[in-house]
């Protein structure tokens, strides 16, 4: 039962889900028709589905019967009608198929008139389109001719602007052209382009002021030189720095240049062509030998670009390498003055041109690149001019660089740079400027010493008189007294060397100019330098006089007399250099000149070589002596030989009148000492084995002559028998053989007042023993005589007693 009825529920449940899809299926869109089959086909009713379609569909094919039946005759009524229209309509249909015809046949003009219109309408608007489309193009294409032209004509700064202009402003407008694709793939060519003409530019920019950088330092330094002939002109006038404002007078025409875009401005590269005119009254700007534009130009095309930072290493580059070749000297830079001219102008142009770019450009150099260029620049500078000067062997060649680098200083220090180290390098050059000034004056010295003829300067009038004073400080009441002609004491070379001490002076003078040294610090140099010359100079050249083989005593006289005075001249020589320098002697640390001292010794080598020369001499004389020491005959007259040597000694101390009394005794008493002692030499040298009482009495005649002339008083000045004490030694000697006095001899031997005090028993026994030597040669069969053997006997016993003497004194 209860199965039953849930059979019955199922099968109510299935018709009403059956009648839910039919409705769905009439109602639902015949695309969408597909989900409710799936709902039919996926359930377990599928044949009862099919039965209740089969149902329903009957029932709609009734309905729709019974509506045909329904409208049947009135169906039939609306063919009818439409039968009827049509025929009608076939009526119609020809009369417009004719009209048509008739209408095609009067329009046919119309619609070719109507083509041809619109064909017209047509060109019309593509005129208009294309005139438009090229009132946008022909900015285009003139800014690229323009572009072209400038290019062409290198004005490259400008065309980078246009380009600029070019690429953002009038491309952008027509960008769909297949020209102006075109143009901006050419773009970056040009810009390549033109970033390479402009340092091209720039290289021969650089080039050229390689080659012109001598000409503009040559310029700049001419300036500087008008400068300071002005300063010189007015000083007492403040320097007031009016070079820089000349300076910055140039950067404002630099600067008016750079704004100007003319063909010619930019189509120079490097030096303008201005002629030098010696006799113009200005010298052009440094700077205005040289247009700057391609650089400025280079810089703002490579700023534009953004490669500023490109741009400013390779300048910096490349003019290091230029600053390393102009610092570069010439290896025979030293032989002229052209060659560090040159050197220094170069080395100015350089400088001279970085300045102005340092103060026309923003940031292309700076002053730390500057300073570092220049402490290269000073280092390898001063280094080459150490090098190279010290070659100079010409003081006027070394006072000319002075000069130049002084100038050179001065040119540098206006553009700001420091220049200390230059000075004092000058400083260094000076003390070779003072060697090469003492080798000259040598040379000087050699010849107006050589050239002398060493005897007083006569006159013969006033003029003559005044001349000589004039040159020589000499004051002297007797010889303005005496009637012309009359003599100076000294000879020619005394005036000329006092003259060339001062002109010495005045040389190192020179060199001290410019230097902003103070007169202090000239002074000192001049007395130190002036000290070298008397002290070194001027005294190895009169040491050289005095030395030479062939001077004469009358040479070395004079010699003496002259250095005398040239000693007093010296006091003058100090206020000389005290006028020029406006520095007192008494001032502190003031350098005393040595002129006395140089003087004296010079004066002291002329005595002793007066001393030496006369020793000579007599030792020439001594050496034609020509004794017979065999003779026995005895001889009433001295000997040839030594006549000559006493007039010659007579005739030479007559010379000696106007020599100090203290050198002239001396020389007398050398003489005589020498003279003494080179005629006992000659008694008592080894050669002389024998000699007789005859060639003793000879001897003895000879030395009496001397002494009669040490008592003439040859000199002046001696007391009663000094200058025969120089004999005494050979008078006691003689005294004692001839007289042959040896028991005295013996007797009174070491006791202050003996008769022959001065008489060596050395010296007496060795002429004894020629003596004796002789008795017995000579006197072989004389021994057998009572006398000739008492005197021998004699002989030995002295002889004996005489070597006791020698022994005792020995022990």
């Amino acid at each position: 039962m209860e199965r039953g009825k849930m059979a019955e529920a199922e099968s109510l449940e299935t018709a009403a889900e059956h009648e839910r899809i039919l409705r769905e299926i009439e109602s639902t869109d015949t695309a969408c028709i597909g989900p409710t089959l799936r709902s039919v086909y996926d359930g377990e009713e599928h044949g009862r589905f099919m039965e209740k379609l089969e149902t329903r569909i009957r029932n709609h094919d009734r309905e729709i019967e019974k509506m045909c039946n329904f409208h049947y005759q009135g169906f039939v009524d609306s063919i009818t009608e439409l039968l009827k229209v049509r025929g009608e309509a076939q009526k119609l249909k020809n009369q417009v198929t004719d009209t048509n015809r008739k209408l095609q046949h009067e329009g046919k003009e119309l619609v070719i008139a109507m083509e041809e219109l619109k064909q017209c309408r047509l060109q019309q608007r593509n005129i208009s389109a294309t005139v438009d489309k090229l009132m946008l193009c022909l900015p285009v294409l003139e800014m690229y001719s323009k572009l072209r032209d400038q290019m062409k004509t290198k004005r490259h700064y400008p065309a980078l602007k246009t380009l600029e202009h070019l690429e953002h402003t009038y491309l952008p407008q027509v960008s769909h052209y297949r020209f102006c694709k075109v143009m901006v793939d050419n773009i970056p060519k040009l810009r390549e382009e033109i970033k390479d003409v402009s340092m091209s530019d720039l290289k021969d920019f650089l080039e050229s002021i390689r080659k012109h950088s001598d000409k503009i330092g040559e310029t700049a330094m001419k300036q500087a030189q008008q400068q300071r002939n002005l300063d010189n002109i007015v000083l007492q006038q403040p320097r007031i720095g009016s070079k820089r404002k000349s300076k910055k007078d140039v950067y404002t025409i630099f600067d008016t240049e750079l704004e100007s875009t003319s063909p010619k401005s930019e189509q120079d590269s490097g030096i303008l062509d201005v002629e030098d005119e010696e006799d113009d009254e200005e010298v052009p700007g440094a700077q205005d030998l040289v247009d700057f534009s391609p650089v400025y130009r280079c810089l703002h095309i490579y700023s534009v670009l953004g490669a500023r930072e490109t741009f400013e290493n390779y300048y910096r580059k490349q003019r290091r390498k230029q600053a390393r070749l102009v610092l570069q000297p010439p290896s025979n830079m030293h032989e002229t003055l052209d060659g560090y001219r040159k050197y220094f102008n170069q080395i100015v142009g350089f400088f001279v041109v970085e300045d102005h770019i340092l103060h026309t450009t923003q940031g292309l150099v700076n002053r730390a690149y500057i300073d570092e260029l220049w402490e290269m620049a000073l280092s390898k500078t001063i280094a080459a001019l150490r090098t190279h000067s010290s070659y100079c062997s010409d003081p006027n060649l070394v006072l000319d660089l002075k000069n130049l680098i002084v100038l050179f200083a001065d040119t540098l220090q206006v553009y700001g740079f420091p220049v200390n180290q230059l000075f004092d390098m000058l400083l260094e050059i000076r003390d070779q400027y003072s060697e090469t000034l003492l080798k000259k004056w040598a040379g000087i010295f050699r010849n107006i010493l050589d050239s002398d003829n060493y005897s007083p300067i006569p006159v013969t009038s006033e003029e003559m008189y005044k001349k000589v004073v004039g040159q020589f400080p000499f004051q002297d009441t007797e010889l303005e007294k005496q009637p012309f002609p009359k003599k100076f004491p000294f000879s020619e070379f005394v005036p000329k060397v006092y003259n060339q001490i001062k002109e010495f002076i005045y040389a190192c003078l020179k060199f001290s100019e410019d230097l902003h040294l103070s007169s202090t610090e000239v002074d000192d140099m001049i007395r130190k330098s002036t000290n070298l010359l008397l002290t070194r100079t001027l005294s190895n050249s009169l040491q050289n006089v005095i030395k030479r083989k062939n001077i004469g005593l009358t040479e070395l006289v004079q010699i003496i007399i002259n250095t005398t005075h040239l000693e007093k001249s010296c006091k003058y020589l100090e206020e000389f250099i005290t006028n020029i320098t406006n520095v007192l002697p008494e001032t502190v640390h003031t350098t005393k000149l040595y002129g006395t001292t140089t003087f004296k010794d010079a004066r002291h080598a002329a005595e002793e070589e007066i001393y030496t020369n006369l020793n000579q001499k007599i030792d020439q004389f001594l050496q034609l002596a020509d004794y017979d020491w065999m003779t026995g005959d005895l001889g009433n007259k001295a000997s040839d030989y030594l006549v000559d040597l006493i007039a010659f000694l007579r005739s030479t101390f007559a010379v000696f009148t106007h020599l100090p009394g203290k050198v002239a005794q001396t020389a007398c008493m050398s003489a005589c000492k020498h003279l003494a002692t080179s005629l006992m030499q000659l008694l008592l040298e080894a050669e002389v084995r024998q000699l007789t009482l005859g060639a003793l009495q000879q001897f003895n005649l000879d030395v009496r002559e001397c002494e009669q002339f040490a008592r003439s008083g040859p000199v002046p000045g001696f007391q009663e028998d000094t200058l025969q004490l120089a004999f005494i030694d050979l008078r006691q000697l003689l005294d004692l053989f001839i007289q042959w006095d040896w028991s005295t001899y013996l007797a009174d031997y070491g006791q202050p007042n003996c008769k022959y005090l001065r008489v060596n028993p050395v010296t007496a026994l060795t002429l004894l023993e020629k003596m004796k030597d002789t008795s017995r040669k000579n006197n072989m069969f004389a021994q057998f005589r009572k006398n000739e053997r008492d005197k021998q006997k004699l002989i030995d016993t002295v002889a004996k007693q005489l070597r006791g003497l020698i022994s005792s004194h020995h022990s």
